[in-house]
């Protein structure tokens, strides 16, 4: 850690900050303190808690000369602390965290390891790097980029290239995908977009297999909207249709995104939330309520074939038949169960201070996860990221912890707590 907060320093000096190209970046360091129940398999690798640190530099670099223009985005990341034992003691299983981003099944590698050990991990790559062509109605992108689609403020179905986990604290950034991307913007306000992006399958081969091709219509209707989708993703077809319109003082947003799936067939999955903003004492404050149906999702009673398929594997591509398992090892679910309930109610407490309370629940199993989220400009150019996460349910169950089949231990995961401090430049 002493090597990177040098490299920090050296990279954020002010030579960097006065290059002709320099768009910006920030400086992130950040805390997370864990508690494992004594049932849990976890606390046989930690113990009773765990402490995770991490700092990540980022820095932004802009060109552009008529329609053209360039972009580029560096990182260097570190990680230290007890979540890289439990990956490393489970080679990579499906239940524990991997700390920081890679390029495994990227088309470009742009990651490089400085470091590591069973405890750390020191990395630089890019996270951003494209070149851009752009008319008063067209926009045509190539490099490593990333979007974002769909109505789900939560739970997002149809952003099935790199979305969020809905219980994600810092959601400044996506981590980038190597991709063509298309806009046309119509007369009637209309627009027309389109997606290609490229993969590696498990044997580092450029792939048909894994890549995604995707076309989206989004179209206005009165005080409406409305998208259609159109996908070849993985070699599955995806439909998908969404919208919003005002109800009342309330706006009313959702999906319904369906895949021809090679082991299921077609699955369906849907997601939609109410939202509402008000002032409540002279203070801000808005409100939502998000319903989620997750059509690759189990009951309570297939929890225990989830495991056996799941502990101690790696994500194997087309290999893992289980289409549940391949959205959860791709990054493009998070959730196991079927039905889940969430709301979030964000509180402006002050012009520099918010807060926000969220809550997800499986209907299914009726375990939930508590959240309390505390963001604070701190001074110009700081600001200071706080959660308490707080788990509840039964053994058995998606947020109580999943049962291992060995003995009683679970795969329980207890409240933990975040910090971040940022620096903007």
């Amino acid at each position: 850690m002493r090597r990177l907060a040098a490299l920090l320093l050296a990279l954020a000096c002010p030579a960097v900050a006065a290059a002709s190209l320099f768009d910006g970046g920030h400086i992130k360091a950040r805390a997370l303190a864990t508690d494992y129940p004594g049932d849990s398999v976890f606390n046989d690798v930690v113990g009773g808690s765990a402490l995770d640190t991490g700092a990540s530099l980022r820095l932004k670099f802009a060109a552009g000369s008529g329609p053209f223009s360039l972009d580029a985005h560096y990182q260097l990341l570190a990680e230290q602390g007890d979540s890289l034992q439990l990956s490393a003691a489970s080679a990579g299983s499906l239940f524990t965290p991997t700390a920081l981003p890679d390029d495994q099944y990227r088309w470009w590698d742009l990651t490089h390891v400085i470091d590591e050990s069973d405890d750390s991990v020191v990395e630089q790559r890019l996270d951003r790097l494209s070149v851009a062509w752009t008319s008063d109605k067209a926009v045509l992108r190539f490099g490593r980029q990333a979007v974002s689609w769909g109505n789900g403020l939560i739970y997002t179905p149809m952003d099935f290239l790199n979305p969020f986990d809905p219980a994600a604290v810092d959601t400044e950034y996506k981590t980038g995908d190597d991709m063509l991307y298309g806009q046309y913007l119509l007369d009637s306000g209309d627009d027309w977009q389109f997606v290609n992006v490229q993969r590696r399958d498990v044997d580092d081969r450029v792939s048909s297999d894994v890549s995604s091709t995707a076309i989206k219509f989004h179209g206005f209707s009165a005080e409406r909207e409305f998208d259609l989708l159109l996908a070849r993703h993985y070699d599955e077809t995806v439909l998908g249709l969404g919208g919003l319109a005002n109800v009342g003082e309330a706006v009313v947003r959702g999906d319904l995104v369906v895949t021809d799936t090679r082991e299921d067939g077609w699955v369906a999955s849907a997601v939609v939330d109410w939202t509402w903003s008000w002032v409540w004492g002279g203070r801000n404050v808005s409100a939502v309520a998000e319903y989620f149906y997750n059509g690759y999702g189990l009951r309570e009673s297939q929890y225990a074939d989830l495991i056996d398929a799941a502990v101690g594997a790696r994500y194997a591509g087309d290999r893992v038949r289980s289409t549940l398992l391949q959205r959860l090892y791709r990054g493009e679910l998070f959730t196991i169960g079927r039905h889940y309930l969430a709301g979030s109610l964000l509180v402006e407490v002050t012009p520099l201070l918010n807060a926000t309370a969220n809550v997800f629940c499986n209907l299914g199993d009726q375990s939930a996860l508590g959240q309390l989220v505390l963001q604070w400009s701190a001074a110009q150019d700081w600001q200071l990221l706080a959660a308490l996460n707080l788990p509840a349910g039964s053994s058995g169950t998606e947020y109580g912890g999943l049962e291992t089949g060995v003995g009683d231990s679970t795969l329980a995961v207890g409240p933990s707590a975040f910090v971040q401090l940022a620096w903007y430049f």
